[in-house]
């Protein structure tokens, strides 16, 4: 195999197994920046390491998801294996691969490791080897019970992942243990990937700010602080004045009893989303707690302004929603509430001029100076406080703008 397209860390990846100095190590760690090339030389080492030293014998690639891993993980591997000689039978139905090579024949399993109940998926195996792709959002007990898999003489263990808060357990235990669990560590940043364009990796440390920028740039495990929405500019993202045009119209809603309810209206103009206008109640300021169908007279004198398509919903919210089918105006979505992953996609929307806001929706502005990341907490965890606006927000981010095409809109039980 031609190895002049890898940087020097590259290589040290899909080598390190080879090198006498590396001999009676168990694992290798690789973490840092997003786009740093660590997956692929990952799973091409370790597929090389484990056909020079097996035969016969099981591995499992794991990921966050089955399909997440096929698509990440396992296509650009599978693609270069094939261009490097090696016979590769792809059995997805099974969710495995078989590689020849080298004289060796091996099986390759795949699997999710999307939360506590995985565990179960890769109990009772007998493994040479593990790669366990973005390690850090796997739940400890999968990965626990994959490394306990490895059973067979001279098994290793091959971890990737981007950075989290520096209180993760795999940061405590892998990272700054990696010398006591005999287990090499190499960090990556942008420029260890040579595919990367000087323009590509300036595009990356324009598009991200804050803990996301330390993260995912300059891959640091770093704790959450401060304002969560850093990037958020009233200069940039208020108006004053409204387009004259819109092209399409969605509400976003976060429900609450006693906590605030709040309602938003986007509208589409250019491809920038504009916040129109919204309903903003908080039952403990006004002293007097509405019902479910006041909330509902409210959010249907705002509504009924414009050709709204459908309303993002708490999903929650199963009273407010029920209240709203049962009036046959409008038909609701259960909004994507990965808390996480929402503010991810906001910050990116935030930071590439998708969203912006009229200066009539006073509380979502107001929102953005108080939403804040939990201290105390040990992880990343928004305070539950000036939280209510930022969640509509959140659900319209991630279900209109990055998560429409995983819904048939013409489809739904709740319609006019």
């Amino acid at each position: 195999m031609e190895f002049s397209s890898f940087s020097s860390k590259q290589l040290s990846v899909l080598r390190w197994w080879m090198l006498p100095q590396y001999q009676n190590y168990d694992a290798i760690i690789c973490d840092g920046a997003v786009r740093s090339g660590k997956t692929l030389s990952l799973s091409l080492g370790f597929v090389m390491w484990g056909m020079v030293k097996f035969h016969r014998q099981s591995f499992a690639l794991c990921g966050k998801t089955v399909t997440s891993l096929e698509r990440n993980v396992v296509r650009p591997l599978v693609s270069v294996l094939k261009d490097s000689g090696f016979q590769v039978k792809e059995l997805l139905s099974k969710h495995c691969i078989d590689v020849t090579a080298y004289g060796h024949v091996n099986r390759f399993y795949l699997f999710g490791g999307r939360d506590e109940g995985s565990a179960s998926l890769i109990q009772g195996m007998t493994l040479a080897g593990v790669l366990l792709d973005e390690v850090a959002l796997m739940p400890r007990s999968f990965v626990e019970q994959a490394m306990a898999r490895c059973s067979v003489k001279g098994a290793k263990f091959w971890f990737s992942c981007n950075p989290e808060h520096p209180y993760h357990w795999f940061y405590q235990e892998w990272i700054c243990k990696a010398h006591e669990k005999c287990a090499l560590y190499l960090h990556f940043t942008m420029q260890d990937n040579p595919s990367l364009s000087k323009d590509v990796i300036q595009r990356y440390e324009r598009l991200y700010s804050g803990v996301f920028y330390e993260r995912f740039v300059l891959g640091k495990w770093t704790v959450s602080e401060g304002i969560i929405y850093p990037m958020f500019d009233k200069n940039k993202h208020v108006v004053s004045q409204l387009p004259e045009n819109f092209s399409r119209y969605v509400a976003s809603c976060d429900y609450g009893t006693m906590n605030p309810t709040s309602v938003g209206v986007w509208g589409l103009s250019d491809n920038i989303w504009y916040r129109i206008c919204e309903y903003y109640y908080d039952a403990r300021k006004e002293g007097n707690p509405r019902t479910d169908e006041q909330h509902y007279s409210h959010v249907h004198q705002m509504l009924k302004q414009y050709p709204v398509e459908y309303i993002v919903a708490d999903p929650s919210a199963a009273s407010f929603i029920a209240c709203i089918t049962a009036h046959h105006q409008y038909r609701v979505v259960k909004a994507k509430n990965d808390v996480l992953d929402g503010i991810r996609r906001v910050c990116d929307a935030l930071q590439s001029d998708k969203l912006r806001f009229s200066d009539s929706c006073k509380d979502i502005i107001r929102e953005f100076s108080q939403y804040c990341w939990n201290f105390n907490t040990g992880g990343d965890v928004p305070k539950k406080e000036f939280d209510h606006a930022m969640d509509d927000m959140r659900y319209f981010v991630s279900t209109v703008l990055y998560g429409a095409q995983d819904y048939d809109f013409t489809a739904l039980s709740v319609g006019r």
